[in-house]
């Protein structure tokens, strides 16, 4: 048995918020954690509709019913989320969706490549933003993890370069069940790794998007 590949036309959606004209501010590509879908990730961030920033939130190109057939049979739920990569064909998920990232990056910002960029990753969204931001393909200004970390596999030798004079922020919330003592320690190991150094943004709360908080970036 032989595994085969081929490359084809494929056809994504995202999700905009706002309209991107001579006198806007600021853009940020939102990149949503596993499970989620961009329809309804893109909402956490409407507050900066109304602050001049172009919002955009790419959508994970894998999607699934977050419920079996069993619980979905009983319960009737048909909730769908999206998922950047599994460990199944890893890399080819990887470069597909870093393909598709930068479509999307080109599409929007054809028409102006003088506004400040901001790349927000949240939860697995993190480790996806990331990659993207060192695969030198796009210009961006700041690179924003929220309750996520970088990836332990990624390029470090290759992002302390990229990264360099890159503004990075780690954000997390002091209940997210997901950054617990050991996983908050791999967080800032991985960090001293590069050049510079994220400042590290906390908030309380637990693994979501704390508007507050959001809103002390800008």
């Amino acid at each position: 048995m032989n595994k085969q590949f081929l490359s084809f036309n494929f056809k994504a959606r995202y999700q905009t918020l706002g309209t991107l004209q001579p006198d806007t501010k600021k853009v940020w590509f939102v990149i949503h954690g596993y499970g989620q879908l961009a329809e309804f990730f893109i909402r956490k961030f409407k507050s900066l509709e109304a602050k001049g920033i172009y919002v955009i939130a790419p959508e994970g190109l894998s999607r699934f019913y977050l419920e079996d057939v069993t619980k979905r049979s009983q319960g009737g739920s048909q909730r769908v989320g999206a998922t950047w990569m599994t460990r199944e064909n890893r890399q080819m998920d990887i470069h597909n969706y870093l393909t598709y990232l930068t479509e999307v990056y080109t599409s929007v910002m054809k028409l102006s490549n003088s506004i400040p960029v901001t790349i927000l990753g949240f939860s697995q969204g993190a480790a996806t933003a990331t990659r993207w931001a060192v695969s030198n393909r796009i210009r961006f200004d700041r690179l924003v993890l929220w309750a996520g970390m970088l990836p332990e596999d990624m390029d470090f030798q290759l992002g302390r370069e990229l990264l360099t004079d890159k503004k990075i922020i780690h954000v997390y919330g002091t209940q997210d069940v997901f950054i617990t003592d050991e996983r908050f320690q791999q967080m800032k190991l991985l960090a001293e790794k590069l050049t510079t150094v994220p400042r590290m943004v906390r908030f309380e709360g637990g693994h979501e998007i704390h508007e507050a908080t959001l809103l002390s970036l800008l």
